[in-house]
Order: structure tokens, then C-alpha cells, then sequence
């Protein structure tokens, strides 16, 4: 799981995208951040006589800590004020997505598999624009759920155009916490491992100039 994450393109394109001035944002945003590592997951703007901007934002493997939201903010102030896509006064947000996160790529379908989802569609299918249930995996350009909303007579599985949704996101459930629990205690011990075999090698750089 670790592998297939940290193996994700900080280019890849998103298949849920925002229109008028929160794509204006996004547009902006996007080269500004992959240049940093990072890749926007969400803009959103709310709000009309206090504005608020909120960009969420994460790296290739799903990870957004506060240093890189505050650096991402650094970043994005002076290319927004430069650019001005918004007329008038606003607050910057930088976020990462949090656990009942957004979907958006296909590899947010991919890696969320198993986890139970909301589904908002711009086309209705068969009258329904809204789905609920347990994301059983991508096929092709689309997500596959098995429906934990179907009415008597409506098929369980259903085949969503990724494309054509307004907004996917992940339910926060027990199993939800449990994985990226885990996931985080993960990143802990490569993190560890890292500063170990730093530290390491700095004691054996400083052993070999004492032995000169």
C-alpha cells in the first residue's frame, strides 16, 4: 500500500474539477504547488462580504502537515495578489484533506477501495443524482460502488463516470480512522528510519575523519 502511494504522480490530473473563479484559483494554484511537491486536491470559495479562499493540497503520497500548508500558503499569497483572479478581499486557507477527504483522481478511487463513499452526480443515472455505499474499485475512467442506498428494485452495484461527478468523498467510519491510523504510524517509522540512517552515517563520516 505504502509502495503504490509513494509511487503517485504529483502531476496526475484531476477528473473532479471546480468552474468558475474557484477553477480561476485552482488554475493559478496548480503549477505554483506541483513545483513545491504538492498537488491541490479542492479550491472552494465561500462567503460574499468575507471571503474565504481554501485550498486544499497534499503530496503524492496523501500526506499535508502543517509546515507544508504554511509554505504552501507562503507561496500562493504573492502569485494570487499578482494574479488577482478574485475582485475583491479574501482569506487564504491552505489544508490538507483530512481523513473523510475528497476524491478526486483516479488513484484516490484506487487507494480508497473498500471504504464506504457519498456520491454526488452532475447527469442524473436512472433519476438519481446522489449514491451511498462501499467503493469496491476503478474500472476504466469510472468508480464502482456496491449501494448501501438502493431502493427495491435498483441494482446494489453501480458503474460511476468519475468525470461526471460533482463530488465524491470518503465516509468517516471506524475501519476510516483504523487505516489511517495505521497509515500514519507507517510514515512514523519510515520517517525514524531515516533520521536513523542519517544520524548513522554522520557518526561514521565524523569516525573516518578522526581516524585521519
Amino acid at each position: 500500500m505504502v509502495d503504490t502511494i509513494e509511487a503517485l504522480d504529483v502531476t496526475e490530473p484531476r477528473l473532479i474539477i471546480e468552474q468558475g473563479t474557484a477553477a480561476r484559483v485552482a488554475a493559478i494554484a496548480t503549477p505554483v504547488l506541483a513545483g513545491m511537491g504538492y498537488r491541490v486536491v479542492r479550491v472552494r470559495v465561500s462567503g460574499s462580504s468575507s471571503c474565504t479562499v481554501q485550498i486544499m493540497a497534499e503530496r503524492p503520497n496523501g500526506t499535508m502537515s502543517i509546515a507544508d500548508c504554511e509554505a504552501a500558503s507562503r507561496a500562493l499569497s504573492p502569485v494570487l495578489d499578482a494574479e488577482d483572479p478574485i475582485e475583491r478581499a479574501y482569506r487564504l486557507e491552505v489544508s490538507s484533506p483530512g481523513i473523510d477527504r475528497p476524491l478526486v483522481r483516479r488513484s484516490d478511487f484506487e487507494r480508497h477501495a473498500g471504504h464506504e463513499v457519498k456520491i454526488e452526480m452532475t447527469i442524473p443515472l436512472e433519476g438519481r443524482r446522489r449514491f451511498r455505499g462501499i467503493l469496491l474499485g476503478v474500472e476504466g475512467e469510472a468508480a464502482r460502488i456496491r449501494r448501501s442506498d438502493a431502493a427495491e428494485g435498483e441494482p446494489n452495484d453501480v458503474t460511476l463516470a468519475i468525470a461526471d461527478m460533482t463530488e465524491a468523498r470518503l465516509v468517516l467510519t471506524d475501519a476510516l480512522i483504523t487505516e489511517a491510523l495505521r497509515r500514519s504510524k507507517a510514515e512514523v517509522r519510515a520517517l525514524e528510519a531515516v533520521n536513523d540512517n542519517r544520524v548513522q552515517g554522520e557518526r561514521l563520516h565524523a569516525s573516518e575523519n578522526e581516524g585521519e
